[in-house]
């Protein structure tokens, strides 16, 4: 790959990934979901309001103390009266107690409140990225969700820290300074707020070109989020195949654009913090100028002037400490647009309004009937995958689906397990469509192993848990012994208290396959599908865990997604597809007398072995 595909590639990449992060969402829904987490704590958030009213009121009574010393208590102390003085010390020593009492209160019950809506975002956003159907998984990426439940919440985190507290704040002082500079004199007071309009535009200006940046920077960071966990999930296929390179030259795409908008927000605020700067201290200029003015000219007590210059001092002082809090104000508002836009997604499979229930089964047997009528399926992206599938699975009967890659196999795995719903058409289990059945039922009655095996980090005895969270350890050695995964786990330094680490590294894939075994036999479900469960074993491997799929498999309704054809000693029949049709369908000794495709993949398959 020469230099410049190499960087075509890497800027197609981050186009990609920078489109992919836009989810679309309805007007207005970021406002809502902040609406929905802060209505459980109107109580706390009500008192916290006018506890850190009562804090800022306090902080505003100096310049007035101020005021009335010059004017009053020191006049009244040159004709012997300590009175006014003594009082004014009085009255400072409260607020000063006052105003520390509110701050500790403020704090408290800020950060209780700040916490709690927190926990209560991460907690939505969690159980919203576990209902969300595959097909969003697999086109959003898990390094995206990453982002949104780390660098976005986080940035949730940093507002509700200080960052509130502040832009309410200077609300607050500008109301009270407003109204104590009109008490103080009237004139001075219209001109403070007169002087305080080209600083509103310029805060307005600021918040408006703050959104946009912030809003594409938020997108950046999740892009450079995804590309790092998606390189560091596949390391292995990076390092095989030498992608190093190409993959800098796209992550460096990426991070670029990061840089750029990370420097263009840093760029708004030193626009930001110089004009605003600018307009502030003129103003106070020329306001402290005609306020001496009429100072010399007896038309304004010193004291008032003194006390109206430390109140200008401090409404202008907010709007320039402001620019870092709605820095933070900007970025934390693009970060709730984007969780907005991920908890509008509606999961492609729902839950029914009223669910159905499974009928009893008989005392006779086990497994359920499965019917696929009229299936037609077709991703989100395009393209049909099943033009139309008619298929039965009878009670206690294991299908085995084969054919080339791309002939549909696992997306009529995926529709049987109802991670996907069909385009047209109904899957049916003894006679009730998936889609009126609650999931949790759903869950119980149907199982699925996959390929890929996946352990989590935890112990042997809780990996196998999961099939029945609950079950005590004589049910998990019961089901450990019968899929044979015993002998390999009593082998291991703690037996099933054995932490098999993240992914579980610490076991092979063999082994990572019994335990999955394990786990749905522990389940006990009426219907198992395996999805090329031995597609990555060696031969030793695949033997132990066909043993273990025939116990598994006995007795229930069973479809065996099959990549090779040794696992077809299992399967009472025989379904070849080919472009998400059924072409043959049959036992497997049926099908080689025919000497169709079937037969043509088996003879390749002996002729393998040989």
């Amino acid at each position: 790959m020469t230099p410049s595909t190499t960087a075509a590639a890497g800027a197609s990449v981050a186009g990609d990934a920078f489109a992919q992060d836009a989810l679309p969402a309805p007007p207005g829904a970021s406002r809502a979901l902040l609406a929905s987490l802060l209505r459980p704590h109107r109580r706390r958030l009500t008192a916290t309001c006018l506890v850190l009213t009562l804090q800022r009121a306090l902080s505003q009574v100096g310049p007035l103390l101020v005021a009335y010393t010059i004017d009053r208590a020191v006049p009244a102390l040159r004709d012997g009266d300590h009175g006014p003085l003594l009082g004014v010390c009085l009255v400072y020593a409260l607020v000063v107690a006052g105003s520390a009492a509110s701050q500790y209160g403020y704090v408290r019950l800020s950060a209780r409140a700040g916490q709690d809506v927190l926990l209560d975002l991460l907690t939505r956003v969690f159980r919203h990225s576990q209902a969300l159907g595959l097909d969003f998984h697999e086109r959003y990426g898990s390094g995206r969700l990453t982002a949104r439940a780390t660098g976005d919440i986080g940035a949730l985190r940093g507002l509700l820290a200080k960052g509130l507290e502040d832009i309410v704040g200077a609300a607050l002082t500008t109301v009270c300074i407003t109204g104590l500079l009109l008490h103080l004199d009237r004139q001075l007071g219209l001109a403070a707020v007169t002087v305080g309009a080209p600083l509103y535009l310029t805060v307005r200006s600021f918040r408006r070109r703050a959104t946009r940046v912030h809003r594409d920077r938020s997108s950046a960071a999740a892009a450079v989020t995804g590309a790092l966990a998606e390189t560091l999930h596949h390391i292995r296929v990076v390092q095989a195949f030498r992608l190093e390179a190409a993959g800098d030259a796209s992550f460096r795409e990426i991070d670029r654009r990061h840089a750029r908008l990370s420097g263009d927000a840093t760029l708004e605020m030193g626009r930001y913090v110089t004009s605003s700067r600018l307009v502030a201290n003129t103003g106070i200029a020329v306001l402290a100028l005609w306020g001496a003015h009429r100072v010399a000219s007896g038309s304004l007590e010193l004291g008032a002037f003194t006390a109206a210059v430390l109140y200008l001092r401090r409404l202008y002082d907010d709007p320039l400490k402001l620019g870092g809090v709605l820095d933070a104000y900007q970025s934390a508002v693009a970060s709730l647009e984007k969780i907005a836009a991920l908890l509008a997604q509606r999961p492609s499979v729902s839950e029914p309004a009223a669910p159905a229930r499974l009928p009893a089964n008989s005392p006779a047997g086990r497994g359920r009937r499965a019917v696929l009528d009229g299936v037609t399926f077709a991703y989100g992206t395009g393209g049909e995958v099943l033009p139309r599938l008619d298929l039965s699975l009878a009670a206690g009967e294991t299908v085995a689906v084969v054919g080339a890659t791309g002939a549909g196999k696992s997306t009529l795995a995926g529709l049987l397990a109802r991670f996907h719903d069909p385009t047209h058409g109904r899957v049916l289990l003894d006679g009730v469509d998936l889609r009126h059945l609650a999931t949790a039922e759903l869950r119980r009655a149907v199982v699925m192993v996959t390929q890929d095996a996946f352990v989590f980090s935890g112990t042997v005895a809780e990996n196998i848990a999961v099939g029945r969270p609950g079950a005590d350890r004589a049910d998990i050695e019961r089901v450990a012994r019968a899929v044979g995964a015993h002998a390999f786990v009593s082998a291991l330094p703690e037996e099933y208290d054995t932490d098999v680490r993240a992914r579980g590294t610490r076991i092979s894939a063999g082994q990572r396959q019994l335990l999955a075994l394990a786990r749905a036999l522990l389940a006990d479900p009426d219907v198992v599908i395996l999805d090329e469960a031995t597609s990555s074993l060696d031969i030793p491997g695949e033997r132990l865990v066909q043993r273990a799929m025939r116990t598994v498999l006995e007795g229930r309704t069973a479809l065996v997604v099959a990549h090779r054809l040794s696992t077809l000693r299992i399967a009472d029949r025989v379904v070849v597809m080919d472009g998400g049709r059924v072409v043959e369908d049959g036992t497997p000794a049926e099908l080689i007398e025919r000497r169709g495709r079937f037969a043509d993949l088996h003879t390749a398959w002996r002729n393998s072995l040989t």
